[in-house]
């Protein structure tokens, strides 16, 4: 908003400075005298100022004389204001009174209404009170007379055919037996209604054994009607659950006590089955009905079935979980796990040894096998072992997640320090120890799991390399071509060594297969060795023999056995086979990622058939 700006009075003409440069904001002094002695000298200037001086003087003062007789008059104009003042003081203050007295007035009549509403709205309380006791008793009546009405038609023989009259009756009776119950609970408090509340107390209990005597009736003579008048009924007075716990103590607590002994978990694997088998067919033998009421069942017709109910989980389920607890608490007893493993581990071992038993119907080639077969006919069920086989893919997936969790140990207390901080907990250092603790005890495992997945992956390996054990047999008086290639079974004895390293390096590092390989590669290797040296001296002892035997029949100087055209005996070609054998081995080894100076027994066996291949080819061209 722009400054209200002052009109100065206008000079003559002859002035030597502008009137207006007094009005500027950055008006300075030495700079106006120096501009205005730019142009006359300063006695002229001096003279400007003292005219234009007289000129504001008398203008202020004409301004000064303009409204000056306005605030004379106005003192004057003020005389006896003070007595008017007071004259109007008086019916001010009588019409204050007034007002105060009528407001008083309000007040007390509004006081007065509301009294009368507060007695009034306490009438009308009292009443509903009244009306509903009286409903209250009018329920209690009505029920009292159609059960004693009932009660007196038990005799006939009507009645006693009809089951599902009473069970309309008692839909009636449940229907107002649950308007009773409403007007009861809202006048919960009354003196009138304690009196009559044994009253209710014996409908109630007369009304649930009348239920509980009818459905079990149903239940008998397997009427759907009655069971779903009866089930209906349940639940219009909100007892459904009472159903329920009814149908699982009288109909499912029997059968289960007969079903489960505590004698089965000492039988033959076969009684636990059989135990499992009968208690799953309860359902379909003995809870049709109720499922077809219910809507449980698929053939159930949706407008007739009665919902809110389900008797599996809430009946029969329960009375299952209790029997097996009560009468085979071994079930559960985690905290002795020997017996724990071998009570629920004992159809599957039961299974493992009939597929064991299997290959002794056939014909078994290993006589350990078939004397062990034989044994285990001969003793019986009851003194049948429990085998529980591991197969090396698990206790692979058993060290991955021994390697992981000793990872991540370390790191879960990071993870739950800000919440132990939020309760106050300090003592960080005790967690630290127990985790460290922990990690160990984990790391103490993996030792024997390795050896177990070695050993597995060792055998696997030398049932196919202890086929160097028939390589004779293919050469001898076969006339068979020298041998070029490896054998198959040098890529079938590699086979499990290469899917452990396909199929799990996603899971375990490359450190621990590369462990398992080398532990594996080793103890096969040395078997191999073993067989391979064996099956030389063999071919040499043979050799030798035959040499023997023909200097003793005075022949001509022996030849090794085979062709006799100059080519490659037949001991040659096996002593050849056996070197491509184990070169191939070794590249193989090589190409898994190992040196085959890392593999026991391996620099010893290389040795073992250069040497016979050399003793091979030493007489050929």
């Amino acid at each position: 908003m722009e400054k209200s700006r002052m009109n100065l009075p206008k000079g003559p003409d002859t002035l030597c400075f502008d009137k207006d440069e007094f009005m500027k904001e950055d008006f300075d002094v030495d700079h106006f005298v120096s501009d205005c002695r730019k142009r006359v000298q300063l006695e002229a200037l001096r003279d400007d100022l003292e005219l234009y001086y007289k000129l504001l003087k008398t203008a202020m003062v004409e301004l000064i004389n303009k409204d000056y007789a306005d605030f004379v008059n106005l003192s004057t104009n003020l005389v006896g204001m003070d007595r008017a003042l007071s004259q109007l003081s008086v019916p001010l203050g009588q019409l204050r009174e007034e007002v105060l007295s009528l407001r008083s007035s309000v007040s007390e009549g509004i006081r007065a209404v509301d009294e009368r509403m507060s007695k009034q709205e306490d009438i009308r309380k009292k009443k509903i009170c009244v009306l509903r006791l009286i409903q209250v008793i009018r329920s209690v009546e009505k029920i009292e007379k159609i059960l004693n009405s009932q009660h007196s038609k038990e005799t006939s023989a009507l009645e006693a055919s009809s089951p599902l009259l009473t069970g309309q009756i008692l839909e009636r009776i449940a229907t107002e037996f649950n308007q009773l119950q409403f007007h009861a609970v809202q006048s919960k408090g009354m003196p009138l209604l304690d009196k009559i509340r044994p009253r209710i107390a014996g409908i109630t209990a007369m009304l649930q054994q009348s239920l509980e005597g009818l459905l079990l009736e149903g239940l008998r003579t397997s009427s759907v009607d009655v069971i779903r008048h009866c089930l209906r009924t349940y639940a219009t007075i909100d007892k459904a659950r009472d159903a329920e716990a009814l149908v699982g103590q009288v109909l499912v607590k029997p059968y289960v006590d007969e079903v489960i002994v505590e004698q089965i978990a000492d039988a033959h694997p076969s009684d636990l089955q059989l135990m499992y088998r009968k208690l799953l067919e309860f359902v379909p033998h003995h809870c049709r009905l109720l499922r077809e009421v219910t809507g449980g069942a698929t053939s159930s017709e949706k407008g007739n079935t009665v919902p809110g109910y389900d008797f599996l989980v809430n009946s029969v389920w329960p009375e299952i979980v209790r029997g097996l607890e009560e009468k085979l608490p071994s079930l559960f007893n985690a905290g002795n796990p020997d017996a724990f493993h071998q009570l629920l581990l004992r159809p599957i071992s039961n299974e493992s040894a009939k597929d064991i038993k299997k290959p002794s119907g056939t014909g078994s080639k290993d006589p350990s096998v078939a004397q062990g077969n034989c044994e285990d006919r001969g003793s019986g069920p009851s003194e049948t072992k429990p085998v529980v086989p591991v197969s090396s893919t698990q206790l692979v997936y058993v060290v991955a997640d021994l390697d992981r969790l000793q990872e991540q140990l370390p790191e879960l207390l990071e993870t739950i320090r800000p919440k132990l901080e939020v309760i106050g907990f300090k003592n960080f250092s005790s967690i630290s120890a127990a985790l460290e603790d922990s990690r160990l005890s984990l790391s103490a495992c993996v030792p024997a799991l390795s050896d177990r997945v070695t050993q597995d992956l060792s055998e696997s390996c030398f049932s196919h390399l202890k086929s160097a054990l028939e390589v004779p047999r293919l050469y001898r008086r076969t006339n068979k071509e020298v041998p070029t290639t490896a054998s198959s079974y040098v890529d079938s004895a590699l086979k499990p060594l290469h899917q452990l390293q396909s199929g799990h390096k996603d899971k375990l590092k490359q450190a621990i297969i590369q462990q398992w390989l080398e532990g594996a590669l080793s103890e096969s290797t040395h078997k191999y060795y073993e067989t391979v040296s064996d099956v030389l001296n063999s071919v040499r002892k043979m050799e030798e023999s035959l040499k023997r035997l023909k200097q003793a029949r005075r022949t001509a100087p022996a030849t090794p056995a085979g062709p006799s055209g100059g080519g490659m005996s037949d001991d040659d070609k096996i002593r050849l086979q056996l070197a491509l054998d184990v070169a191939y081995l070794g590249e193989q080894i090589e190409k898994i990622g190992l040196r085959t100076k890392d593999i026991r027994s391996f620099p010893a066996l290389t040795e073992l058939v250069a040497a016979a291949k050399d003793q091979a080819t030493a007489g050929q061209p």
